[in-house]
């Protein structure tokens, strides 16, 4: 087969994403269930001191002031962040997610 620039170029590029692709892949994944764990928490830590009725505001005061505290390390961070990081902030939003849902759901 001929060598053309053409096909240089095609298998650089398919050499190159699949390289990419494996080690994004992995970030998803674990970004992903970092993520759905921040959700699971959000609901338990929203359903069970609500059985009491006197717990809700200790805990709410506990989520603004943890997410408070990532968002400030996240977002102040000027270097790219790493990878434990991005898991941390993937936590928050699914606390933050988490916490919105069940509030549509008591509002409904």
């Amino acid at each position: 087969m001929i060598q053309t620039k053409l096909s240089k170029f095609f298998s650089y590029f398919l050499n190159n994403i699949s390289s990419r692709l494996y080690y994004s892949l992995s970030d998803l994944a674990s970004g992903l269930i970092s993520l759905l764990l921040g959700f699971f928490i959000s609901t338990s830590l929203s359903t069970i001191p609500g059985q009491t009725g006197d717990w809700g505001i200790v805990a709410a005061s506990l989520i603004v002031a943890g997410t408070e505290l990532v968002s400030k390390i996240v977002y102040s961070n000027k270097e790219k962040c790493v990878i434990k990081i991005n898991l941390v902030n993937n936590f928050k939003i699914g606390i933050t997610y988490g916490l919105f849902v069940d509030a549509f759901k008591l509002g409904s």
